[in-house]
């Protein structure tokens, strides 16, 4: 297919990552009879990760794609947020907006959950495990995928890197726009980790010892530790008797450059010291170790809390979504939310290129999705590190 040349059937549409945006993008698309196959280069799906948060901007596309009534079954509406000091010396009480006002209660629940009922969504044959992307090639008949262990490679119409923020397709993108000499200045530097996150969620706990917890509304505690510490921690309660905790770490100039070259594959025991530092710190629920101690070893987390705004989302046939555009600090609660919005713009610009699928008509579509939503997650990025500076430290 050439430029001007028409092609009569919907855009094939390949998903590198079958992370939280790459199957929303693959639920719209399912919805839109549009066709597509995802990609995830893991051997076996193990959904990581604790607390998340939705609210109203995100709900009606929600009842759209029939998530809605099943995220109302996994998680709590937020109520009052507490903020304390490190000796529970109440800071502030903040009072979320609610559903008489916006139209939807704040929705609070763990990400293994959302992730399970978003891969419930997708068909079986569409999602291709142990797909690990080496390279790819496009030009204006197509997009061709070169995975390696000598796995057969796979021809489609748009390519959407979906693949988080270490992504390969942007990786590969970058270096050939690179070579090409067209790559700005700012997509080559590295992100930034300023913060490491250690977070979990618990098994059922005792409601009588913790009487909040049948109380149908997410109790929100954040603790912020004093300036002789760079550590601050939140707790929250969902469905199931359960208690999400997150500790955060400010890192110092000196940690920040030996994290720079760290894995971001830990093993369970890699997190026990800094949980030993944090045991008897104090939690409305007692010690944090009390938390730490009711949650299995090998659902703790990990995470370096990156930040990175690319400027360059598209090009040709292949297009980024969520941290593989912009990895946001989750301290605001926006980066689920803009690879939401990411993947919801981007299936609407693709069901329009149809039936007139061209390889202008393509490019036009993806440009227009960059195109709106740059702006919009560019003041969010710029949000998020106040809100960090807030909660996590300078």
């Amino acid at each position: 297919m050439t430029s001007t040349t028409q092609q009569d059937s919907p855009a094939h549409v390949l998903i590198v990552g079958a992370g939280l945006a790459g199957l929303f993008l693959g639920t719209l698309l399912e919805k839109a009879n549009i066709p597509y196959d995802i990609y995830e280069r893991t051997a076996e799906i193990k959904p990581i990760g604790a607390i998340m948060s939705l609210a109203a901007t995100v709900m009606p596309v929600f009842e759209q794609t029939d998530v809605y009534n099943d995220l109302l079954k996994i998680s709590k509406p937020a109520a009052l947020g507490t903020f304390f000091t490190d000796q529970l010396d109440v800071i502030s009480v903040v009072d979320p907006t609610r559903a008489d006002v916006l139209g939807y209660d704040r929705a609070m629940f763990t990400r293994p959950d959302l992730y399970t009922i978003l891969y419930n969504k997708i068909p079986a044959h569409k999602i291709h495990l142990s797909q690990k992307l080496d390279s790819f090639f496009q030009d204006e008949q197509g997009v061709t995928l070169i995975f390696e262990n000598n796995v057969n490679p796979v021809r489609g119409d748009i390519l959407v890197g979906a693949d988080g923020a270490h992504s390969k397709v942007r990786e590969h993108l970058y270096k050939t726009l690179e070579e090409q000499g067209v790559l700005p200045k700012e997509d080559t530097k590295k992100a930034v980790k300023g913060y490491v996150s250690l977070v979990g969620t618990t098994g059922p706990l005792d409601p009588v010892k913790f009487p909040s917890l049948v109380d149908p509304d997410c109790e929100t505690s954040f603790i912020v530790g004093d300036k002789s510490t760079p550590y601050s921690w939140s707790t929250f309660t969902i469905p199931g008797n359960r208690v999400c905790w997150s500790v955060t770490i400010q890192l110092d100039a000196s940690a920040i450059e030996k994290e720079q070259s760290a894995s971001s594959d830990w093993l369970p025991q890699e997190n026990e010291p800094l949980m030993d530092k944090l045991r008897y710190s104090r939690s409305p629920y007692g010690p944090l170790g009390v938390l730490f101690d009711a949650t299995p070893k090998d659902q703790v987390s990990r995470v370096f809390l990156e930040d990175k705004f690319y400027e360059t989302w598209n090009h040709g046939r292949t297009v980024l979504i969520g941290d593989a555009a912009h990895k946001i600090l989750p301290s605001s609660g926006q980066g689920a939310v803009n690879a939401i919005h990411d993947a919801t713009i981007l299936a609407n610009r693709i069901y329009d290129i149809h039936p007139t699928t061209t390889f202008a008509n393509i490019r036009t579509a993806l440009s227009d999705y960059k195109e709106e939503r740059y702006t919009i997650v560019k003041d969010q990025y710029a949000q998020s590190h106040f809100s960090a500076m807030l909660l996590y430290g300078q």
